[in-house]
């Protein structure tokens, strides 16, 4: 028994890191279909592998890193030949989601995202403060090998930065949903849920494609689905306008026609980059406030009962029959 056991944890260890580095590779991938130049680089308006990344570091922990650094490599290689200096994107990577997650770590975080504290710890420290490193190790390398020139190194960086927090942003509380997901019970969640993803299915193509700059259209949206459904809505709903969105500004179309390249990449990253704020700091704020309600119910239920039980405690004895009282009275 002990010998099976002993097989069974490397070999769950090598498909673990495995299904990380196919992960992140498929994310990348899908990073890819979409793209902006910027100041003459190519860069990604949302890269979800570092989404997928820090994720998985919440859910397994550290002994993630191995499939994370494989996922990096295969993605990297699908890009361009294996060549040393690609040590440094390669370090860059996998340094930024690790640093996200202790971090997070550090301040108690919890992946079930059920306080406010949780949303803005994932959002400065998950997403922004750790994706600094990534964004200056890609930007910074591109100055070095004379593949960028330095007065370009600002927009490059800033691009590169948003892209690398959007993924975190929108990504991570996907995953993080997913792993603790749980089906609502009632039939009722299940209609409320199909009418608003019709309502999402008409109204985001027609703000983030029309000519009229309606891009507005989705924030009532968005609060309506965090009011009814919490993350689980709010996010869904941010991750379809800021998918919209962006193959929307890559093709140009819509509130994005006529822009100059840099142009449409601050409108685009500003409209993402709110949509996945707003996602998780209202969800996290309605859910914190449900859940302090539930314990306040939950304290005055137990309260009333230890009242009820004093009560009763309290209460004066029965008389006692008069029979047994006369017989007393005559000994």
């Amino acid at each position: 028994m002990v010998g099976i056991q002993e097989l069974r944890r490397p070999a769950l260890f090598a498909v673990q890191t495995l299904a990380v580095a196919a992960c992140y590779f498929a994310a990348g991938r899908l990073g890819l279909v979409r793209q902006l130049v910027v100041q003459g680089a190519v860069v990604t308006p949302i890269w979800p592998p570092t989404g997928v990344a820090v994720a998985c570091l919440l859910i397994f922990g550290l002994r993630s890193l191995l499939g994370i650094t494989l996922g990096v490599l295969f993605v990297i290689m699908s890009i361009t030949t294996l060549q040393p200096a690609v040590l440094g994107t390669l370090a860059g990577n996998t340094a930024a989601p690790v640093c996200a997650y202790l971090m997070l770590r550090r301040v108690g975080f919890r992946t079930d995202l059920s306080r406010l504290r949780d949303g803005v710890a994932l959002v400065f420290l998950g997403a922004l403060a750790s994706m600094l490193i990534s964004a200056t190790a890609g930007a910074g390398l591109l100055v070095l090998l004379d593949k960028l020139d330095a007065s370009r190194f600002w927009p490059v960086w800033l691009a590169w930065w948003v892209g690398d927090a959007m993924g975190v942003l929108i990504v991570t509380p996907l995953l993080l949903l997913l792993h603790t997901a749980r089906l609502p019970p009632r039939v009722a969640r299940w209609k409320e849920a199909s009418g608003l993803a019709l309502i999402a299915c008409g109204l985001v193509p027609l703000a983030t494609y029309s000519g009229l700059s309606l891009l507005f259209l989705v924030y009532p949206l968005l609060i309506l689905a965090a009011l009814r459904f919490q993350l689980a809505g709010s996010i869904l709903c941010a991750l379809l306008a800021s998918t919209a969105a962006t193959i929307a500004a890559t093709d140009q179309n819509g509130p994005f026609e006529r822009l100059s390249h840099m142009e449409v990449m601050f409108k685009l990253q500003a409209f993402n980059g709110s949509m996945a704020l707003t996602a998780l700091l209202l969800s996290a704020v309605i859910t914190e406030q449900r859940n302090t309600r539930r314990s306040v119910e939950k304290a005055c239920q137990d309260l009333v009962e230890v009242l009820e039980h004093l009560t009763a405690g309290d209460s004066p004895r029965s008389p006692p029959p008069r029979d047994a009282e006369g017989l007393r009275h005559q000994q």
